[in-house]
């Protein structure tokens, strides 16, 4: 029995992509060409109107292993609430 490696699919918010992408160097339409998918849909994910899931999601994080990619999230700007 071969051993299959699992791709850790990790959650594509649209901050996420659009790091991945400027890693990459890559404009939407390159991504999207790379990707085999609109450059719309970028736009979209990016704007956070859709998510990509399914084959797309799985691509991206193939792509972000490869390159290598590590996505730090910035704290939120967000002031704490009062009590």
């Amino acid at each position: 029995m071969s051993k299959q490696r699992k791709v850790n699919r990790a959650q594509w918010d649209s901050e996420r992509i659009q790091s991945l992408r400027h890693h990459l160097g890559l404009t939407q339409r390159e991504l999207a060409e790379t990707l085999g998918t609109r450059q719309q849909t970028i736009s979209e994910w990016e704007t956070g109107m859709y998510k990509p899931r399914g084959a797309s999601a799985t691509l991206l994080s193939i792509i972000a292993e490869q390159a290598k990619f590590s996505y730090e999230a910035l704290p939120s700007k967000k002031t704490p609430k009062k009590p």
